[in-house]
C-alpha cells in the first residue's frame, strides 16, 4: 500500500481518482463497505481508489479536553486499511490553519486542484471543512460545478444497531468484547512493544509478556481469552490488564500504573524488545484481589484450564 504522509508530498497524478473521506478510527464493517464502494468504482472506472485520511485525529487538535483514545492510532489504522484492499492512502496534516479551511476551499484546493478527483464517495454523516460545515449537500453541489460524483453510503446496521466508532469504544470501555468484535468484523486488536515488567509472573510460574502502555483504548480492566500474533504465529494467551491489586499497597489497586500482561500458552521463548500483537476474543473475568500469591496461582490455573476447553478447545477430527 502506498502512503503519502502530507498533501505537499504528493508528487503524482492519480488516474480517474475515486476518493473517500474520514478519520476512519477502527476501520469498522461500516468503514469497510466504503472502502468497497471505492475499490468497484475504481474498478469500474479503471481508476485509482484513494484513501484521504487526517493525523492528528482533528478532536486531539480542535477540542483536546474531549479527545477519547483512540481505537487505531495511526500506525494501526494503516494496517488495517491496507489490509481491506486499499492501495493508496493520502494522510493529511490536521492543525489549526487546516481547520479553518471552508468548505469548499477544501473542496477546490485538495480535491480539484491536487486530485482532480472523479468521484467521492462517503459516510452518510461526514462533515468537514470549516466549523464542520461540510456534508454530502455541499459535495454533490461542488460536483456539477467541477464535473465528480458523489455517492453516499448509508449506515451499516448488524440487527438494530448503527455500526459507529463510538459504538464500538463503549462495548470495549465495558469489557463487551464479543459484541465489539462483531461490529468489527474481527477481534479488536493492541499492537505493542514488550518491555520489562515487575518479574512478578515468572515468579508465580506464569511468565507473561508485559507490553508497553500507549494512549489508545483498553478494554475494561480484567483477563482475556487473547490470540496472539509474533513473526506471523498463531498463538493462544491469557491477557490481564489493570491494576495488580493482589501485590498494591491499597485494595482497589489503583495505586500502582496500568499494565497489560500476557501470558501465552505453552511458549518459552524471550519476547522482550519485540513487537506483538494481541487480538481479544473473549472476557473472562474481572481482575481480582487475593489475599495471597497462592491463591491467584490457584486462579491463574482455573483460567487456563478454562480457556482451553471454552476458546482454543481444537475439533476432533472424524475418521
Amino acid at each position: 500500500m502506498e502512503i503519502i504522509n502530507g498533501i505537499e508530498n504528493l508528487k503524482r497524478s492519480f488516474k480517474n481518482p475515486v476518493v473517500t473521506l474520514g478519520n476512519f478510527d477502527g476501520v469498522h464493517l461500516g468503514h469497510q463497505k466504503i472502502f468497497q464502494r471505492v475499490k468497484e468504482e475504481a474498478l469500474k472506472s479503471h481508476g485509482e481508489g484513494v484513501v484521504i485520511t487526517f493525523e492528528p485525529h482533528p478532536l486531539k487538535v480542535l477540542a483536546p479536553e474531549k479527545f477519547l483514545p483512540l481505537l487505531s492510532p495511526y500506525r494501526k489504522k494503516m494496517i488495517l486499511i491496507e489490509k481491506s484492499g486499499v492501495h493508496t492512502v493520502l494522510c493529511i496534516e490536521f492543525s489549526l490553519t487546516f481547520s479553518e479551511m471552508t468548505p469548499l476551499d477544501f473542496i477546490k484546493t485538495i480535491l480539484v486542484d491536487k486530485i482532480n478527483v472523479k468521484k467521492v464517495i462517503i459516510g452518510y454523516n461526514y462533515h468537514f471543512g470549516q466549523g464542520q460545515k461540510g456534508d454530502a449537500l455541499t459535495l454533490e453541489e461542488a460536483g456539477k460545478v467541477f464535473h465528480f460524483d458523489v455517492e453516499v453510503i448509508e449506515p451499516l446496521k448488524i440487527g438494530s444497531t448503527i455500526v459507529s466508532s463510538s459504538k464500538i469504544r463503549n462495548l470495549i470501555q465495558a469489557g463487551e468484547i464479543e459484541e465489539a468484535s462483531i461490529l468489527l468484523g474481527r477481534d479488536y486488536p493492541i499492537i505493542g512493544k514488550v518491555v520489562e515488567g515487575a518479574q512478578r509472573g515468572k515468579t508465580l510460574g506464569f511468565p507473561t509478556a508485559n507490553l508497553e502502555i500507549s494512549d489508545e483504548l483498553y478494554p475494561k480492566a480484567g483477563v482475556y481469552a487473547v490470540e496472539v500474533e509474533w513473526r506471523q504465529q498463531q498463538l493462544n494467551g491469557l491477557a490481564n490488564i489493570g491494576w495488580n491489586p493482589t501485590f498494591a499497597t491499597e485494595k482497589t489497586g489503583k495505586g500502582n500504573p496500568l499494565s497489560f500482561e500476557v501470558y501465552i500458552l505453552d511458549f518459552h521463548h524471550n519476547l522482550y524488545g519485540e513487537e506483538i500483537q494481541v487480538s481479544f476474543k473473549r472476557r473472562i473475568r474481572d481482575e481480582i484481589r487475593f489475599d495471597s500469591p497462592a491463591q491467584l496461582i490457584q486462579q491463574i490455573e482455573k483460567d487456563i484450564q478454562w480457556v482451553k476447553e471454552n476458546v482454543f478447545r481444537k475439533k476432533k477430527s472424524h475418521p
